[in-house]
């Protein structure tokens, strides 16, 4: 209760300072009829006379019932935001802006629970991110009561910034780095300077479990948000497929809205690469409580990568049911991606001075390869609340991907000019994933101790089927490529390799007192790993059964009402390594990695611009080959400090960027010259920066502009070969209006505006890509 009347009271303060600014204008005739949201309050401004801005995706979708008599100003605001979830605030330098309502009546209960702990957070001012993220089975945080770094970026900011994938949309994060090709078939990154999805298999979580997202690609068709949690995550999330420890990806499907929705796209990608998009959304029967949501999409042509051509089919479907104590969705997701002439990422012999980097439009892959990739999803969720202080939740579902290509291996480079070798191979990989869990979340006091506590158990399985045949060697160069005959290679077949399943239970409670002033978190999540890897006959060659036990503490101090002070201590785990065929104990099994992150860092928020600094290092342990023998004997200690900034740092004008400086470090190495060294791929500097300006004196116009900037980086742990910095620029404009009396929105990008030449992302086992060429994006998107 304490909780609820601070926050109310402040509440209060703050709308009656607003009233008492608004209710200074004298009462007013009105005669404005009921329409879209937007453009009813944009009329509404000008007959007032207030400055009134507002970021346009705050109200798409939503309707206003119009005015009609003699209204003071307040009286007025209060009628045309009815129902719509939003307020107007009025800023410092007099004019007004509309944020979501951050406190409710309806989204707490007496006894501190938080009522459909499921919703999204708010979108915060500027509509790029959002006010909090989930954080795993603890559900969704508010960013100022998380003890953790946890970036949220929203459906708008993917729609501005036309982003196609996962990975177009996290080039807006210092923190977060792609290590895939642009024209690839595979979105890898690394996170904090460690990597995240280069073993693939699903390394993405969807809606906070592992075992659903699509193996290789994350398309944004079917996301309504991107929630990035840095640092290891294995209490939060249980233990990720393929052992990431820098943080962790979550996409949020899209869920059916509170108001009707059909919206249409199209968008042309140089060269000729054309797209369609719909994305409708209904609520159905008695108080609309069933809800349906339809995203599809084609996109097919030529890129602007020589000889490439790619088409992309998309379909998901949501469905739910929001009861008063029983909520429940299914979610249902089938994609494919084929491609002719994808690119690949480039390997480097040892010794070789690497040579500058060829236009990004240059194609060393051969036109005659191709590749298609197929994935389809399911995940089935549901919580109950059996008290007003108890929610159970649970999780179903899985996928299934196949992947099928024709093309040239990673292509090693053999000299300065530029020559390359690779291997043509018929390559065929199918993996099948499955994954179940349960749990709970209980809010009660003890005392002045507010508790909220969640428990969580989980099993997670795939099973892996591969093969290959590879033919001769083909031979190009990277500024000249060379043509060569298709080769004649059969269908492989796609035994299969492996399985692994982890299974965990976890408990975790964050305690609270001084009205939440003080917050502190503390958990353990047990953790089991078994796998199997099989011969081609289908024979165990090598079984493996092992577990740990890791620990979560985080603390949060908020000593003024907008400032936090956070720090946590998080362990990471990894699955042990198998020695390789070529060690002298091949097939030796080695126990689970663990992980070790200490962060600490402050948080600001003024209300319409948010920042933070981060402090943190993260620990872990590898194994390597070293005098013909296997063993984990390597070590990997990243330093680093991250700043952020977004929201709006004046009227009309938005920041969304960071500076993340890292200082990464082989403390520990099999081969004695080698400690000491700069990890593969990790750069001491990685800069964002991101601005939009709304143009004053032409309404509905936005000019948008961004920088990327990456430092060195070496492709090889002996730091003999290294890749020279880099910085993108790009620009673009949009522009929203009425077109019938339909919502319609224009946007138009250049990606790399001076179109330089550079090589960008490694691998952690040193593949590097050639950075975008530039391209033009153009998109329309209509409302009907």
């Amino acid at each position: 209760m304490l909780v609820i009347r601070s926050a109310l009271f402040s509440l209060a303060l703050t709308s009656t300072a607003m009233a008492a600014q608004l209710d200074a204008v004298a009462v007013r005739a009105y005669q404005i009829a009921p329409g879209p949201l937007g453009a009813t309050l944009s009329r509404f401004a000008v007959e007032a006379g207030i400055a009134l801005s507002f970021v346009p995706a705050l109200t798409e979708g939503l309707t206003s019932p119009g005015l009609t008599g003699n209204y003071s100003t307040q009286e007025a605001v209060t009628r045309l935001l009815a129902d719509s979830g939003l307020e107007m605030v009025l800023r410092s330098d007099g004019s007004y802006t509309l944020v979501q309502r951050r406190v409710t009546l309806e989204d707490i209960t007496v006894g501190g629970l938080e009522q459909h702990t499921d919703s999204l957070p708010p979108v915060y001012s500027g509509g790029q991110v959002a006010t909090g993220g989930r954080l795993g089975m603890l559900g969704n945080t508010d960013v100022m009561d998380a003890p953790f770094s946890v970036s949220t970026y929203t459906a708008a900011l993917i729609k501005d910034q036309q982003a196609i994938t996962v990975g177009d949309l996290l080039e807006r994060d210092s923190s977060v780095r792609s290590t895939g090709q642009t024209g690839g078939i595979v979105d890898s990154f690394f996170i904090r300077g460690f990597p995240v999805g280069e073993g693939n298999l699903g390394e993405l979580a969807f809606d906070g479990v592992y075992g659903v997202a699509s193996n290789y690609r994350v398309f944004t068709e079917y996301a309504e948000r991107i929630e990035v949690v840095k640092g290891p995550g294995a209490l939060l999330y249980g233990m990720s497929p393929n052992s990431a420890v820098g943080g962790v990806i979550n996409v949020v499907p899209k869920r059916s809205l509170d108001e009707d929705l059909t919206r249409y796209t199209a968008s042309y990608a140089q060269d000729a690469h054309v797209g369609n998009r719909i994305d409708i959304s209904r609520r159905f029967g008695e108080e609309r409580r069933f809800g349906l949501r339809f995203n599809g999409g084609v996109q097919q042509g030529d890129t602007v990568i020589d000889h490439q051509d790619r088409e992309v089919d998309i379909g998901a479907l949501s469905l739910d049911y929001q009861g008063e104590r029983l909520r429940t969705r299914l979610d249902l997701i089938a994609q494919e991606e084929t491609f002719d002439g994808a690119s690949r990422p480039f390997l480097i012999a040892t010794g070789v001075k690497i040579p500058d980097a060829a236009n990004g439009r240059t194609n060393v892959s051969q036109d005659w390869g191709w590749s298609r990739t197929r994935d389809k999803s399911v995940l089935l969720s549901g919580d109950y609340d059996l008290t007003d202080n108890l929610t159970v939740f649970a999780h179903a579902g899985g996928g299934k991907s196949a992947v099928a290509r024709l093309s040239d291996q990673t292509p090693t480079i053999v000299n300065s000019a530029g020559d390359t070798s690779s291997i043509p191979g018929y390559y065929r990989f199918e993996v099948q994933r499955y994954t179940v869990d349960t749990g709970a979340r209980l809010r009660f006091d003890t005392g002045p101790v507010s508790h909220s506590t969640a428990v969580h158990v989980s099993r997670y399985r795939d099973e892996l089927s591969r093969g290959i045949i590879s033919g001769a060697p083909v031979l190009s160069n990277i500024y000249h490529p060379s043509e060569r005959p298709k080769p004649s290679i059969a269908k492989p077949d796609a035994p299969k390799v492996s399985a692994t399943e982890l299974s965990g239970a976890a408990i975790a409670d964050t305690l609270s007192v001084l009205d939440q002033r003080v917050q502190v978190t503390v958990g353990l999540r047990k953790q089991r790993i078994q796998s199997n890897n099989y011969d081609t006959a289908g024979r165990v060659t090598t079984a493996y059964d092992d577990g740990k036990t890791t620990p979560l503490f985080g603390v949060v101090l908020k000593p003024w009402e907008r400032v936090a002070f956070y720090y946590n201590y998080l362990e990471g785990l990894s699955k042990g390594d198998v020695a390789p065929s070529n060690a002298s104990n091949a097939g030796e099994i080695f126990a689970p990695y663990v992980s070790r992150q200490h962060e600490v860092g402050v948080k600001f928020d003024d209300g319409t611009f948010m920042t933070s600094l981060a402090l943190f290092q993260i620990q872990k342990p590898s194994g390597e080959l070293a005098a013909g023998r296997f063993a984990v004997q390597g070590e990997q200690r990243n330093r680093g400090l991250e700043l952020s900034v977004f929201g709006e740092v004046a009227q009309g004008t938005r920041v969304l960027g960071g500076v993340t400086l890292l200082d990464a470090t082989l403390t520990q190495a099999g081969i004695a010259a080698n400690k000491g060294n700069t990890p593969v791929g990790v750069p001491k500097v990685q800069a964002n920066l991101w601005a939009e300006w709304d143009m004053p004196w032409v309404e509905g116009l936005t000019l948008t502009s961004g920088a990327i900037h990456t430092g060195n980086q070496y492709v090889d742990q002996a730091n003999t070969q290294q890749l020279g910095p880099w910085t993108r620029i790009d620009a673009g404009a949009r522009y929203s209006t009425r077109i019938a009396e339909r919502p319609t929105t224009f946007r138009a990008t250049v990606q790399n505006v001076f179109d330089r030449e550079y090589w960008s992302g490694v691998a952690s086992y040193g593949a590097f890509s050639q950075g975008s060429p530039r391209t033009l994006l153009l998109s329309a998107t209509v409302d009907f």
